[in-house]
Protein backbone atom coordinates (compact mmCIF):
# COMPACT_ATOMS: atom_id res chain seq x y z
CA UNK A 1 0.00 0.00 0.00
CA UNK A 2 1.50 3.33 -1.04
CA UNK A 3 1.93 5.99 1.59
CA UNK A 4 0.08 9.26 1.17
CA UNK A 5 2.74 11.83 0.12
CA UNK A 6 0.80 14.58 1.90
CA UNK A 7 1.18 12.81 5.26
CA UNK A 8 4.46 13.92 6.80
CA UNK A 9 6.43 11.88 9.29
CA UNK A 10 5.69 13.08 12.82
CA UNK A 11 9.21 12.55 14.18
CA UNK A 12 11.71 12.40 11.31
CA UNK A 13 15.29 11.60 12.20
CA UNK A 14 17.10 14.85 12.95
CA UNK A 15 20.29 15.09 10.92
CA UNK A 16 23.36 16.86 12.30
CA UNK A 17 26.41 17.36 10.12
CA UNK A 18 29.89 17.57 11.60
CA UNK A 19 32.32 19.71 9.63
CA UNK A 20 36.15 19.50 9.60
CA UNK A 21 36.33 22.60 11.81
CA UNK A 22 34.60 20.43 14.49
CA UNK A 23 31.40 22.47 14.26
CA UNK A 24 28.02 20.76 14.33
CA UNK A 25 25.31 21.90 11.92
CA UNK A 26 21.67 21.07 12.68
CA UNK A 27 19.84 20.64 9.38
CA UNK A 28 16.44 20.96 11.11
CA UNK A 29 17.09 24.46 12.47
CA UNK A 30 19.67 25.42 9.80
CA UNK A 31 22.07 26.59 12.49
CA UNK A 32 25.28 25.59 14.22
CA UNK A 33 24.89 23.88 17.58
CA UNK A 34 27.09 22.77 20.47
CA UNK A 35 27.56 19.53 22.37
CA UNK A 36 25.35 21.03 25.07
CA UNK A 37 22.54 21.31 22.49
CA UNK A 38 23.04 17.68 21.49
CA UNK A 39 22.89 16.71 25.16
CA UNK A 40 19.53 18.49 25.43
CA UNK A 41 18.26 16.46 22.46
CA UNK A 42 19.27 13.28 24.28
CA UNK A 43 17.52 14.42 27.46
CA UNK A 44 14.36 15.18 25.43
CA UNK A 45 14.52 11.72 23.79
CA UNK A 46 14.82 13.26 20.32
CA UNK A 47 15.96 10.92 17.56
CA UNK A 48 19.02 12.23 15.74
CA UNK A 49 22.04 11.14 13.77
CA UNK A 50 25.40 12.87 13.48
CA UNK A 51 27.24 12.35 10.20
CA UNK A 52 30.52 13.58 8.77
CA UNK A 53 29.68 16.36 6.32
CA UNK A 54 32.16 15.07 3.69
CA UNK A 55 32.10 11.28 3.99
CA UNK A 56 28.59 10.80 5.50
CA UNK A 57 30.19 8.46 8.07
CA UNK A 58 27.94 7.97 11.12
CA UNK A 59 29.54 9.81 14.06
CA UNK A 60 26.62 9.58 16.50
CA UNK A 61 28.43 7.29 18.96
CA UNK A 62 31.55 9.46 18.85
CA UNK A 63 29.54 12.57 19.74
CA UNK A 64 27.69 10.75 22.52
CA UNK A 65 31.03 9.55 23.93
CA UNK A 66 32.29 13.16 23.88
CA UNK A 67 29.25 14.21 25.91
CA UNK A 68 29.88 11.39 28.39
CA UNK A 69 33.55 12.43 28.64
CA UNK A 70 32.52 16.01 29.45
CA UNK A 71 30.03 14.81 32.06
CA UNK A 72 32.60 12.46 33.60
CA UNK A 73 35.05 15.36 33.87
CA UNK A 74 32.60 17.13 36.18
CA UNK A 75 32.39 16.90 39.95
CA UNK A 76 30.07 13.86 40.11
CA UNK A 77 31.33 11.17 37.71
CA UNK A 78 29.07 8.22 37.04
CA UNK A 79 31.79 5.64 36.40
CA UNK A 80 34.47 4.64 38.89
CA UNK A 81 38.03 3.96 37.71
CA UNK A 82 37.53 0.26 38.52
CA UNK A 83 34.39 0.06 36.37
CA UNK A 84 36.10 1.84 33.47
CA UNK A 85 39.08 -0.54 33.76
CA UNK A 86 36.75 -3.54 33.68
CA UNK A 87 34.97 -2.16 30.64
CA UNK A 88 38.28 -1.66 28.83
CA UNK A 89 39.26 -5.25 29.64
CA UNK A 90 36.02 -6.44 28.03
CA UNK A 91 37.02 -5.15 24.59
CA UNK A 92 38.21 -7.84 22.21
CA UNK A 93 37.11 -10.67 24.49
CA UNK A 94 34.52 -13.31 23.77
CA UNK A 95 32.09 -11.62 26.17
CA UNK A 96 32.30 -8.12 24.62
CA UNK A 97 28.85 -8.31 22.98
CA UNK A 98 27.32 -9.80 26.11
CA UNK A 99 28.81 -7.04 28.29
CA UNK A 100 27.33 -4.29 26.14
CA UNK A 101 23.84 -5.79 26.07
CA UNK A 102 24.04 -6.58 29.81
CA UNK A 103 24.83 -2.96 30.68
CA UNK A 104 22.19 -1.66 28.27
CA UNK A 105 19.42 -3.89 29.70
CA UNK A 106 20.30 -2.97 33.29
CA UNK A 107 20.32 0.77 32.54
CA UNK A 108 16.95 0.40 30.76
CA UNK A 109 15.50 -1.44 33.78
CA UNK A 110 16.81 1.27 36.10
CA UNK A 111 15.29 4.02 33.95
CA UNK A 112 11.92 2.23 33.78
CA UNK A 113 11.90 1.96 37.55
CA UNK A 114 12.78 5.65 37.86
CA UNK A 115 10.02 6.58 35.37
CA UNK A 116 7.42 4.54 37.29
CA UNK A 117 8.41 6.25 40.53
CA UNK A 118 8.28 9.65 38.79
CA UNK A 119 4.76 8.97 37.51
CA UNK A 120 3.63 7.83 40.95
CA UNK A 121 5.18 10.92 42.51
CA UNK A 122 3.41 13.16 39.98
CA UNK A 123 0.06 11.57 40.90
CA UNK A 124 0.70 12.20 44.60
CA UNK A 125 2.48 15.56 44.58
CA UNK A 126 1.52 16.97 41.19
CA UNK A 127 4.21 18.46 39.00
CA UNK A 128 6.56 19.21 41.91
CA UNK A 129 10.02 18.15 40.78
CA UNK A 130 11.62 18.85 44.18
CA UNK A 131 9.22 16.52 46.00
CA UNK A 132 9.71 13.94 43.25
CA UNK A 133 13.51 14.10 43.55
CA UNK A 134 13.24 13.76 47.34
CA UNK A 135 10.96 10.73 46.96
CA UNK A 136 13.43 9.13 44.52
CA UNK A 137 16.32 9.80 46.93
CA UNK A 138 14.37 8.25 49.83
CA UNK A 139 13.51 5.23 47.69
CA UNK A 140 17.14 4.71 46.71
CA UNK A 141 18.34 5.13 50.32
CA UNK A 142 15.84 2.52 51.49
CA UNK A 143 16.19 0.18 48.54
CA UNK A 144 19.93 0.56 47.95
CA UNK A 145 21.04 -2.29 50.23
CA UNK A 146 18.19 -4.52 49.03
CA UNK A 147 19.01 -3.83 45.38
CA UNK A 148 22.71 -4.47 46.01
CA UNK A 149 21.77 -7.79 47.60
CA UNK A 150 19.63 -8.71 44.60
CA UNK A 151 22.40 -7.74 42.19
CA UNK A 152 24.93 -9.77 44.18
CA UNK A 153 22.64 -12.82 44.15
CA UNK A 154 22.09 -12.33 40.42
CA UNK A 155 25.83 -12.15 39.79
CA UNK A 156 26.51 -15.23 41.94
CA UNK A 157 23.83 -17.15 40.02
CA UNK A 158 25.35 -15.99 36.71
CA UNK A 159 28.80 -17.15 37.86
CA UNK A 160 27.41 -20.57 38.85
CA UNK A 161 25.68 -20.95 35.48
CA UNK A 162 28.88 -19.94 33.68
CA UNK A 163 30.91 -22.49 35.70
CA UNK A 164 28.37 -25.19 34.81
CA UNK A 165 28.57 -24.17 31.16
CA UNK A 166 32.38 -24.44 31.26
CA UNK A 167 32.17 -27.90 32.87
CA UNK A 168 29.77 -29.04 30.14
CA UNK A 169 32.09 -27.75 27.40
CA UNK A 170 35.10 -29.52 28.95
CA UNK A 171 33.14 -32.73 29.31
CA UNK A 172 31.98 -32.58 25.69
CA UNK A 173 35.53 -31.86 24.50
CA UNK A 174 36.87 -34.86 26.49
CA UNK A 175 34.18 -37.13 25.04
CA UNK A 176 34.75 -35.86 21.51
CA UNK A 177 38.52 -36.44 21.57
CA UNK A 178 38.66 -39.52 23.81
CA UNK A 179 39.49 -41.83 20.88
CA UNK A 180 42.52 -39.81 19.77
CA UNK A 181 46.00 -39.90 21.21
CA UNK A 182 47.98 -36.68 21.57
CA UNK A 183 51.76 -36.73 22.21
CA UNK A 184 52.61 -35.52 25.70
CA UNK A 185 49.08 -36.08 27.05
CA UNK A 186 48.10 -39.17 29.06
CA UNK A 187 45.69 -41.55 27.44
CA UNK A 188 42.22 -41.51 29.01
CA UNK A 189 41.39 -44.58 31.04
CA UNK A 190 38.99 -46.87 29.23
CA UNK A 191 36.27 -48.43 31.40
CA UNK A 192 36.91 -52.10 32.10
CA UNK A 193 34.59 -54.66 30.58
CA UNK A 194 32.84 -57.26 32.72
CA UNK A 195 35.30 -59.94 31.52
CA UNK A 196 38.33 -57.88 32.69
CA UNK A 197 36.87 -57.22 36.17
Amino acid sequence: MAANPEVKMQNPLRLIKKYPNRRLYDTKTSSYITLADVKQMVLKHEEFQVVDAKSSEDLTRTILLQIILEEESGSLPLFSSDLLSQMIRSYGGAMQGFMGSYLEKNVEAFQQMQKALQEQSNRIYGDNSRASNELWSQFMNLQGPAMQGLMQAYMEQSQKMFAQFQDQLQSQARNMFSGFSFPGFPQPQQPKSDAEK
